[in-house]
Order: C-alpha cells, then structure tokens, then sequence
C-alpha cells in the first residue's frame, strides 16, 4: 500500500516539510557525484556505525571505521540525510510529503523541525541499543518520518489517506483510515524489529539492510513526544 495523499487541509504553508524533503534530494544529488567506493567511505564517515557509537559512549577503542570527522554522536543527525537508493529516499520523502505537514500545521515551523530531529535520534538509538557491535552504516530518514507517521496516527486517526494497493499490474485506488493504514505499517516494523533477535533471522539491519528497530522505536517516540509539544494544543504561531 502507498499513500497518495488526504483529506487534511493544512492552514499554514509547511516550509519545514517542503525544507527537508528539497535538502534531502539535494544531498543525494551529491551523493552520485561519488564512485562506489567513495560513496561507501561517505556513508562510514556521515552515518551511524553502531560499533562506533558503542565505543564513544563506552571509551572504548575500536578498529577505525568511519576514515575521520565528525564525532560519531554528530552522525545522529547527519544520518538522517543519506540514502541508499533511488527508491529508498523516494518512498521516504513520500511518506514525508504526504504526512509531515499536517504535524507541521499543528506544531508550528520550529517546534516540528525539532521533533523531527529529535525522533531521527531517537530512532537511531533505538536501532542502536538492539545492534551496538554492528559494523554497518546506519542511514535515512525512516526513523524520524516514523516519528511523524506515530504523531499522525494519534493526532488524525480517522482522517481518510487515499491510497493505491497494486494488484498484479493494476493498481487499485481506494480510501484508508489513518489509523488503519499506519496501524498495519507499525505491525509490520515491530513484528520485523522483534524477528531481528532471532539468531538466525533473514531480516533486520545486520542481513536485510533495513533498520526496523529505528521505525519501530521511532514511531512510538513520534507519538509520545508529539503531544508533549502540543500536537493537541491550539497550532503554535510559527
């Protein structure tokens, strides 16, 4: 299922939103500009290594990984701007596009731009805590527009989500709940999450390359912190 849009008008213009979603194309314009192989050493200087992470909060010293600068705490943030693919930054800036400037409207310009930070944080120390010797490079947006989605559902949850099911070569477009459409997809991450710490698992960071422990934890983060900021207040003057 893929979101085409809603029925939620929004009554100021999300700058935030559309801010992310252009620097995001824009740092994976940059990203073509490198070979394989100095893409391979950008993504182990700007993301999250998590066995990295683990030695700078432990002081522990470990084979460098990451080839120098910045401080591995930094690449909490920088991380949320790398993408690993065409269809990777595409179905996120998707999901952004459809649901973050509803959460914007609600939050305001910089009380947004700081949840959505805050949740790409969290959700990368949640990916973190269940993966801390992996020496693989954590990257995308995911866990922050996991945030939003967690904001959303509980902010929305009946607002209707247009929505396209592929059936074979045909799609098929219908009209979804928010909470049934978001709900399924939180199953989904968290059933994966829970797969991972099998011994012998076909999916997760380590072998399928996708962190369902950052969209997991970051949409339940999303859903706590969005009505901290007053996501069911008046909308903030932005």
């Amino acid at each position: 299922m893929f979101p085409i849009d809603d029925d939620n008008p929004t009554l100021i213009t999300p700058f935030v939103t559309y801010g992310l979603v252009a620097i995001n194309i824009l740092v994976f314009l940059y990203e073509l500009s490198f070979s394989e192989q100095g893409l391979t050493q950008f993504f182990y200087q700007w993301a999250v290594v998590p066995l990295q992470l683990t030695g700078e909060f432990t002081g522990q010293t470990y084979p460098a990984l990451r080839g120098g600068e910045p401080p591995e705490v930094l690449t909490l943030i920088t991380a949320q701007f790398l993408h690993g693919g065409f269809l990777h930054l595409a179905g996120n800036m998707l999901f952004l596009w459809i649901f973050g400037n509803n959460v914007e409207d609600q939050l305001g310009h910089f009380k947004f731009l700081f949840f959505y930070l805050a949740c790409g944080v969290l959700a990368s120390l949640t990916q973190w805590y269940f993966s801390q010797g992996s020496q693989l490079p954590s990257l995308g947006a995911s866990g922050a527009i996991a945030g939003v989605m967690g904001a959303y559902i509980i902010r929305f949850p009946n607002v209707s989500v247009r929505t396209v099911i592929p059936i074979g070569i045909f799609p098929f477009f219908t009209r979804i709940p928010a909470y049934f459409y978001l709900g399924i997809w939180f199953f989904q991450q968290a059933l994966y999450s829970f797969a991972t710490l099998a011994p012998r698992t076909n999916v997760g960071m380590e072998n399928g390359g996708v962190a369902y422990w950052a969209h997991a934890g970051g949409f339940v983060f999303g859903a706590v912190l969005g009505p901290v900021l007053g996501l069911f207040s008046r909308r903030s003057a932005a």
